[in-house]
């Protein structure tokens, strides 16, 4: 398994704009989260007890079929949203944080929201 996103991290820690390929690989990621599926399951999987989820304990939220839950899963794991692991029958998710991590500071470096130079009425607001 590749690691995930290793050109953000250079962006992440400098607060510097991405640069293009960081972009491309970013949306990626940011991709995969755009389904309402993947971002839900996601969400349950840090959610669940341990921060890790059988597939068998959450496919059963969704009114889906097992291959479709199970593609949902690989588009996430090939994004580098989670890493699974194989136990007998049973593969287990869990949601990979750093990664998670790194969209977020892209989103709001520094966690704070950038201020704004523009004025009240929007009217420095390109056209």
């Amino acid at each position: 398994m590749s690691n995930p996103l290793p050109l953000l991290i250079s962006s992440a820690a400098t607060r510097a704009a991405l640069s293009p390929d960081e972009a491309t690989e970013l949306a990626t990621a940011f991709k995969a989260l755009g389904d309402p599926v993947r971002l839900r399951l996601l969400s349950l999987i840090a959610a669940h007890e341990g921060g890790e989820a059988c597939v068998c304990d959450i496919s059963g939220a969704f009114d889906l079929t097992g291959p479709t839950i199970s593609h949902h899963l690989k588009v996430l794991r090939q994004a580098g949203l989670v890493t699974s692991e194989r136990r007998a029958t049973w593969v287990y998710y869990r949601v990979r944080r750093e990664t998670v991590a790194l969209l977020a500071d892209v989103l709001v470096p520094g966690g704070t929201l950038p201020s704004s130079d523009c004025s009240s009425d929007g009217s420095e607001l390109p056209a």
